[in-house]
C-alpha cells in the first residue's frame, strides 16, 4: 500500500511519501520538490507542472493556473465573475452551470471542468510519487483549505477519483501542519495534564488560515479556526502589478492590461521582486526587456514603499487572529508558541504584525513550504496498515455551523435544528429520531451565511424514502444518522424505520406528527472509534411531555428495524455518469500524452543520429569510409535535417523509425568497421597470449619438466597440433587484414577471433591443467591410527543444534512479519 501526502496548492504542489526511514518530500523529473500548479494544452498533448509553467508566456491562452479557487462554484458565481477579468485564459459554463475552462486542445475548442483540470494535476503528482516509490500509488491524503465548504470538498474528491486515486482523507491544511508539528514532540504534557496550546498561522499564495491547537501526549485537538480567503501572496503581487501598470502607463505610455502576454511577464517579475524585498530593504530594480512594442521598461521599489502600498492588506492580518482567540476563549498568556508556515509568511511586515499581536517571537521550526505535504503523508501512514506509527489521535473541527430543516405538520411550516455548531469536533455522527407517516425531506444548510466565503448556504436535500405508518395508523419511528466524515463533508449516512410490534396486553399510546427528535451522540473521533450512549434532547419541556404516557402504562413491545433508502440531491455534485465519463477521458488523454512522447522521442532519435554521424564522418570514422561514400552520406544527413524542420516536423512515429533505419543502413557498417578496428588488436593479443602460454608448457613437457611429466604424450601431441593450427590461422588472418583497406569490411571479425580463443582454451586447458597425482603412503596411515580422535571432526565442522535452529527460524519469522517502523524521533 502506498503512503503518500499531496499538498495541492494554489500556485505550487508538494508530494511527501512515507518510507521506513520517515517522511520524505520527493522531487519531480526536474529534481525540484516544488511542482507548479499549471496545466498547458497543446495541439497534440498536455504539459503539466514545470513544463506547463514554461509555456505560460508563449501559450498563455491555453495555460491555466490558479484554478483551485473555482472548485464547486457556478460560472455565474459573483466571485468567479469578479476574478474573470484578471485571467489570461477563458472561463465558460459547463452544461450543469458549473465553472469550466475553455482551451484549444488537439486543434479543437474544449471546455474542461475544474475537477478534470485538478485531476490532470493530480495525475502528474501521482507519477512523481510512483517514480520515487517505484510502485503504483492509489491511496493518499490530500490537503484542502480549512475554509472549503462541502461543495468544494466534494469537487476535490471527484478530481482525485478522475486521477485514479483513493483519497483516504481530505485534510485541512492547518490540521496537517499541526500533525507534522506535534507527532515529533517528545515533551508534550500527559493526557490528564493541562494541554499545550499552540497557534498555527498559514499564509499561502491564495489564503490566510489560523488555527489553535491543544496538544497532549499522543493526541491533538483543534480548538478553533479562522481565515481570510482574500488575503494571500497573490494579493500582494496584484498590488505590485497594479502599481507598475500605472507607472508604465505614465512613463512609457503603455497599456499593459491590453496585452495578456505582457501582463503575464509583469506578474512573474513582480513575484520575484516581492521575494527579493523580503530579504532586502534597499531599492531594488525591476527590468523587463522588449516588454511591449519592443520597448524595454525599468523601475525600482523598496520595502518601505511596498509596505505603504499594502497597508490595507496588512491591516487584515489581525482579524483572524482576534477571531480565533475569541472562539477558543483564550488569553495571549495561554499561548505556548506561534508557528508560521506558507510562502507569504516570509514577508517581514506580516511576521512583525503577528509577533506584535501575541507579544512573542514567532516559531519557524517547520519547513514553511513542505509542512502541509509532510502532515498529509503522516496522516496517510497512520491510516495505512503497512506502517507502524506512534499512536496519535487527531480531532478536527467543523468550520461552519450546520443545520437541518424539514416540513412539520405540528408547527404548520418549517422546523429546523442546529446539528453541528461551529468548531464542533469532527469526524462525528449523530442520530435524530422523527415520527412520520410518509417519506420526508431533510435540507442541510450552513446557518450563518455571513461567515461563508461562498454564495450558497445550501448543502443539499436528503429524501428519506419508503416511510409508512404503523399498522395501527400511527406515525412510524424513523432514526436518521447524520455525519461529518473524515473529509469534513456533511451527509445523511443512514436511516432506519423502527417497526413496533405490540403484544395483546395493551396498546401503547403513540404521538403523531410530533416534531420532537432525540439526538443520540455517537462520538467517533477518527482513530479511536469511541461510541458513547449519551442522550441529548432537543427540547426539555417536550421530553417531559413525551415521557408521561409511557409512565402511565408500560406494555410489552417488540421492535424491528428496517433500513430505508435515501435519495441525495447535493449542491454541485457530479453525477456518477459524468464522473465515469471524466475518468474515461482522462485515461484517453494520458494515452495520447504517452503516444506523443514516444513520437517526439522517435523524432529526437533521428535528429540526434544526424548530428552525431555528421560530426563523426569528419572525425573518428573518417578513415573507415571512402570519400565518395562520405560525401554521399553527408548529403543524405543534411537532407534529413532539412526534412525534420520542414515536411518531417509533424509525422507519425513509424515515419521517424523508418527514416532512422534508412540512415543506419548506410551508417552502421561504417560504425561497425570503426568498432572492429578498435577491438581487433586486443582480441588478437589475447589469442596470441594463450598460444604462447600453451607453447611454453609443451616445451617444458619435452624438456622432461617434473611438473608436467604426468601428462599423456598422445594428448600433448594433440595440444601441439591445436596450438600450431591456431597460430597459423592467426598469422594468416593478421597478414590478410594488414593488406586490407580500412574502408572495406574486415577479413576477420572480433567475434571470430574470440570464438577461436575460446575453442583453443576448450581443447587445450583440460589436458594441460590436469593435476599431478599425489602418492604419500605415510599420510594414508594417519587416519587409521587417529581415527577415533579425528572422527568427530566432520560433525564439528558442520554443527547442527536442533534447538538453536528452531530458535533462529522463529526469530527470522518474527523479523519478516514485523512492519517497517517509521523513524519519527
Amino acid at each position: 500500500m502506498s503512503v503518500v501526502g499531496f499538498d495541492l496548492g494554489f500556485q505550487s504542489c508538494y508530494v511527501a511519501v512515507a518510507r521506513a526511514g520517515g517522511i520524505e518530500t520527493v522531487a519531480n523529473e526536474y529534481s525540484d520538490r516544488c511542482t507548479p500548479s499549471f496545466v498547458s494544452f497543446g495541439p497534440s498533448n498536455r504539459s503539466i507542472g514545470a513544463a506547463a509553467k514554461s509555456q505560460v508566456v508563449t501559450n498563455y491562452k491555453n495555460t491555466v493556473q490558479g484554478f483551485k479557487r473555482f472548485h464547486g462554484r457556478a460560472c455565474a458565481d459573483p466571485y468567479v465573475q469578479s476574478v474573470k477579468s484578471n485571467l489570461v485564459y477563458d472561463l465558460a459554463p459547463m452544461p450543469t452551470g458549473a465553472t469550466g475552462i475553455k482551451v484549444m486542445y488537439m486543434d479543437e475548442e474544449r471546455v474542461f471542468s475544474i475537477e478534470q483540470v485538478t485531476g490532470m494535476l493530480l495525475t502528474k503528482l501521482k507519477e512523481t510519487a510512483e517514480s520515487a516509490l517505484k510502485k503504483p500509488v492509489v491511496d493518499c491524503v490530500i490537503s484542502v483549505p480549512s475554509y472549503f465548504t462541502d461543495s468544494e470538498r466534494r469537487s476535490v474528491i471527484d478530481a482525485a477519483q478522475i486521477a485514479g486515486l483513493n483519497c483516504l482523507r481530505l485534510m485541512n491544511e492547518t490540521t496537517a501542519v499541526t500533525l507534522a508539528y506535534g507527532i515529533y514532540k517528545q515533551d508534550l504534557p500527559a493526557p490528564e495534564e493541562k494541554p499545550r496550546i499552540v497557534v498555527f498561522v498559514d499564509l499561502g499564495h491564495s489564503g490566510y488560515q489560523v488555527s489553535v491547537c491543544a496538544f497532549n501526549k499522543g493526541k491533538l485537538k483543534i480548538l478553533a479556526t479562522a481565515f481570510d480567503s482574500e488575503l494571500g501572496g497573490k494579493d500582494f503581487d496584484d498590488i505590485l502589478v497594479k502599481h507598475f501598470c500605472e507607472e508604465f502607463s505614465q512613463k512609457y505610455k503603455l497599456d499593459v492590461k491590453s496585452k495578456p502576454r505582457a501582463l503575464v511577464r509583469l506578474n512573474q517579475e513582480c513575484e520575484k521582486l516581492k521575494k527579493l524585498m523580503s530579504a532586502n530593504s534597499s531599492d531594488l530594480p525591476l527590468n523587463i526587456e522588449c516588454f511591449m512594442n519592443d520597448i524595454d521598461v525599468s523601475s525600482k521599489l523598496n520595502r518601505g514603499q511596498f509596505e505603504e502600498m499594502c497597508a490595507e492588506l496588512l491591516a487584515k492580518v489581525e482579524g483572524p487572529l482576534c477571531s480565533v482567540m475569541e472562539q477558543a476563549k483564550l488569553k495571549k498568556e495561554d499561548i505556548y508558541a506561534v508557528e508560521i508556515v506558507g510562502g507569504a509568511s516570509r514577508i517581514p511586515a506580516i511576521k512583525e504584525r503577528i509577533s506584535k499581536f501575541f507579544g512573542k517571537e514567532l516559531s519557524t521550526t517547520l519547513n514553511a513550504d513542505e509542512a502541509v505535504a509532510r502532515g498529509c503523508a503522516l496522516q496517510c501512514a497512520i491510516l495505512s496498515p503497512a506502517f507502524k506509527v506512534r499512536e496519535f489521535s487527531i480531532t478536527d473541527v467543523v468550520p461552519y455551523s450546520i443545520s437541518l430543516k424539514w416540513n412539520s405538520a405540528a408547527e404548520e411550516g418549517l422546523s429546523d435544528c442546529e446539528v453541528f455548531p461551529k468548531n464542533h469536533a469532527a469526524p462525528f455522527s449523530k442520530v435524530l429520531t422523527f415520527y412520520r407517516k410518509e417519506p420526508f425531506t431533510l435540507e442541510a444548510y450552513y446557518n450563518n451565511p455571513k461567515e461563508l466565503p461562498y454564495p450558497t448556504a445550501s448543502i443539499g436535500q436528503f429524501l428519506i424514502q419508503n416511510v409508512s405508518p404503523q399498522p395501527s395508523g400511527e406515525s412510524a419511528k424513523v432514526k436518521v444518522k447524520v455525519r461529518v466524515n473524515v473529509h469534513g463533508v456533511f451527509s445523511v449516512s443512514g436511516a432506519s424505520l423502527v417497526e413496533i410490534i405490540k403484544t395483546p396486553e395493551g396498546e401503547e399510546p403513540m404521538e403523531t406528527e410530533q416534531t420532537v427528535f432525540i439526538i443520540c451522540i455517537e462520538f467517533d473521533v477518527f482513530t479511536q472509534q469511541k461510541n458513547t450512549d449519551t442522550t441529548v434532547t432537543g427540547d426539555p419541556k417536550q421530553e417531559k411531555k413525551n415521557d408521561q404516557p409511557p409512565q402511565a402504562k408500560k406494555p410489552k413491545v417488540k421492535t424491528k428495524t428496517v433500513e430505508l433508502p435515501i435519495e441525495c440531491n447535493l449542491h454541485w455534485q457530479l453525477s456518477s455518469e459524468v464522473l465515469n465519463m471524466f475518468v474515461e477521458n482522462e485515461g484517453k488523454m494520458i494515452m495520447q500524452d504517452k503516444l506523443e512522447k514516444e513520437r517526439n522521442d522517435a523524432k529526437n532519435n533521428v535528429e540526434e543520429y544526424v548530428y552525431d554521424m555528421r560530426d563523426k564522418l569528419h572525425g573518428v570514422l573518417e578513415k573507415f569510409v571512402n570519400e565518395a561514400d562520405r560525401d554521399s552520406f553527408s548529403l543524405k544527413l543534411e537532407d534529413t535535417e532539412n526534412w525534420l524542420y520542414e515536411d518531417g516536423e509533424d509525422q507519425q512515429k513509424q515515419v521517424y523509425i523508418d527514416k532512422l533505419a534508412e540512415l543506419k543502413k548506410i551508417g552502421q557498417p561504417i560504425h561497425d568497421r570503426y568498432i572492429e578496428a578498435e577491438e581487433r588488436p586486443n582480441a588478437f593479443e589475447e589469442l596470441g597470449r594463450q598460444i604462447q602460454m600453451y607453447m611454453k608448457i609443451i616445451e617444458a613437457y619435452k624438456a622432461k619438466d617434473e611438473q608436467y611429466d604426468h601428462l599423456d604424450e598422445l594428448e600433448v601431441t594433440k595440444v601441439n597440433k591445436h596450438v600450431n593450427d591456431a597460430m597459423a590461422w592467426m598469422n594468416g588472418k593478421m597478414n590478410q587484414q594488414n593488406s586490407q583497406d580500412l574502408t572495406v569490411d574486415p577479413v576477420v571479425k572480433v567475434v571470430e577471433i574470440k570464438a577461436k580463443t575460446k575453442e583453443l582454451y576448450s581443447a587445450c586447458n583440460p589436458i594441460l591443467s590436469k593435476p599431478k597425482p599425489k602418492v604419500e603412503p605415510p599420510k594414508e596411515e594417519k587416519p587409521t591410527e587417529n581415527g577415533p580422535v579425528n572422527g568427530p571432526e566432520p560433525t564439528e565442522s558442520q554443527p547442527c543444534n536442533p534447538d538453536k535452529a528452531t530458535s533462529a527460524g522463529t526469530e527470522q519469522e518474527t523479523v519478516e512479519n514485523k512492519l517497517p517502523e517509521m523513524d519519527i524521533d
